[in-house]
């Protein structure tokens, strides 16, 4: 039984086949009062790392797909120099459970070419679409060029898919002369249209970082929210929290039927990572943002993990074993840049004070507290010590840079970014220092506004060293139209003399690396709430290499 307060999650909602497993396995694992990653993996029994031999055993049923599986679009993901991971997922009624394809399993074509009209195709295959899985197809395709791009599609059965591009990394030790890269956050379908991922998609960079909220686990109305469609209905399985894997999978789909993404995800490459709303507003680590066992909340933490591997390119390396998932991860741009991709999420310890704004204490303070796990800290750590790259760059989720509510001397800070953490943040700055870390770009979202911020060593002190550099990337939709200068912008910038810039619009950043500077360009729509606004230029900065710290472009 759930405890007083917030009634029982999975309780709420009609079960699938896999979400009755789930829902089992919550009452086995209450009665027994097993809270452990590791107890809740072995109870699910649905996750593990193949189909049921039944599926795979499971006729194919390509001849009888009537209508266009491809309605969610193509991606790729996670570029190696001679490797990319291709995706799709068969849909052609997307708004059912099962997307209308049954239990059977299909073979998919694949085929990889040089030119978009593949009059030359250099690779082709076939996977299997499980039901198990969805109906989603990760295509790791090797032996690439590096440094190439390439067109992709699928068939399945009469269906030709919409092309994709995309393009390999470097080869290993090359010393490329420049990268272009967009990085975008937190895109609540409810808040508006997807205008910025459009721009994306038109914009010549060579992958683009999606630092987490991909999905929010809030409700959306038949009329799409902020949207406010007038020629679509949207059905009721939207409009209510997603809990169980059913709902997860149905809100991917929501949002990948949005045109704008589907041409971001055909047009580049994307590098994901998560944060909080792909499962639960604010949870850390097994720790839900409500009152229920955290058992229970493993289980759905179990469910959202599944449904966003399902959902993206990512590899068999990402693959949930229950509601554990390995999302950090290492990428290289030959030697000019390596991508150290966090998971602040999944390893964290619960925030302190409740997670209420708080001025720095014994409890936020304690430096037994982690954002990050100590695992993952310490590969961090190690993958600087072993870089031999010009630009040392963390894609992650919540703000690293320290933000100060006010310019008292016991000003508040946030608790559920790096601030309710600052022995972690400690660590990662005397780490970055200790390895020689000259060259340091943290991007991060999760704020919905545009900061430029300098890394000082020590925050409290503006004359400390300047150790890097941080920039967040405002959001795709989260926070509606938003505010060129937002109600607290004087106070902030006054109180953190470290932050360089400060924008409420929507929008992504732009950083283009090269061997002498960075530049980095904020750009932002001026609505979101109709579709089709232009993107300007908000500001443009450039961190030298060698010379930390952020000058106007």
């Amino acid at each position: 039984m759930a405890p007083t307060g917030r009634p029982s999650a999975l309780a709420e909602h009609a079960f699938s086949p896999h979400d009755a497993v789930l829902g089992a396995a919550a009452r086995h694992l209450g009665r027994r009062r097993f809270l452990t990653v590791t107890a809740a993996a072995a109870a699910l029994a649905f996750s593990t790392n193949l189909p049921a031999r039944g599926a795979v055993a499971a006729p194919e049923r390509t001849a009888r797909i009537s209508k266009d599986p491809f309605t969610l679009g193509v991606a790729s993901g996670d570029p190696l120099p001679d490797s990319v991971l291709l995706w799709t997922r068969l849909a052609p009624e997307p708004f059912l459970e099962d997307g209308g394809m049954g239990t059977d399993r299909v073979t998919v074509e694949w085929e990889v070419a040089l030119d978009e009209y593949f009059a030359g195709v250099l690779f082709r295959g076939t996977a299997d679409a499980h039901a198990e899985y969805n109906h989603s197809v990760h295509v790791d395709v090797k032996g690439l060029t590096p440094g190439t791009v390439y067109y992709y599609r699928f068939r399945a059965g009469a269906w030709l898919s919409p092309a994709g591009r995309t393009r390999t990394a470097p080869a290993a030790g090359s010393a490329t002369s420049s990268l272009k890269l967009a990085a975008v956050a937190c895109q609540a379908y409810m808040d508006g249209y997807y205008t910025v991922l459009r721009h994306v998609a038109q914009d010549d960079v060579d992958v683009v970082f999606h630092l987490g909220d991909y999905l929010y686990e809030y409700a959306v109305n038949s009329e799409g929210g902020e949207r406010r469609y007038t020629d679509v209905t949207l059905p009721d399985v939207f409009n209510r929290e997603t809990m169980t894997l059913a709902d997860y999978r149905l809100r991917y789909s929501l949002y990948k039927t949005d045109e704008d993404l589907r041409a971001a995800h055909a047009r580049h490459p994307f590098v994901v990572a998560w944060d909080d709303h792909e499962t639960e507003n604010n949870y850390a680590g097994s720790t839900p943002e409500n009152d229920i066992p955290p058992s229970e909340f493993l289980l759905r933490r179990a469910a959202a993990y599944r449904a966003y591997w399902e959902n993206q390119p990512l590899r068999a390396a990402q693959l949930p074993q229950g509601p554990d998932a390995r999302l950090y991860r290492r990428l290289h741009w030959g030697t000019l840049a390596q991508f150290d991709i966090l998971d602040t999420r999944q390893y964290r310890s619960d925030q302190a004070y409740d997670d209420r704004p708080h001025a720095p204490g014994a409890e936020s303070d304690d430096p037994e507290r982690t954002i990050t796990g100590a695992e993952q800290e310490q590969w961090l750590l190690d993958g600087w010590k072993g870089s031999t790259a010009l630009w040392n760059v963390m894609p992650q989720q919540v703000c690293f840079s320290q933000r100060k509510f006010d310019v008292t001397a016991d000003a508040a800070l946030s608790m559920d970014a790096w601030d309710g953490y600052r022995a972690s943040r400690g660590r990662v700055v005397a780490g970055a220092k200790a390895a020689g870390v000259d060259n340091w770009l943290i991007l991060t979202g999760d704020v919905h506004v545009g900061y430029a911020l300098d890394v000082k060593e020590d925050f409290d002190d503006p004359a400390s060293a300047t150790v890097g550099t941080e920039v967040t990337c405002t959001s795709v939709a989260s926070g509606r139209d938003g505010v060129e200068k937002p109600a607290n912008w004087d106070l902030f910038m006054q109180a953190n003399p470290h932050m360089k810039f400060y924008n409420g619009k929507r929008g992504y950043v732009r950083a283009e690396l090269g061997r002498q500077a960075t530049r980095l360009d904020f750009k932002t729509v001026s609505a979101i709430s109709t579709p089709g606004a232009a993107v300007t230029t908000a500001a443009s900065f450039v961190t030298e290499a060698g010379e930390p710290g952020l000058k106007p472009a």
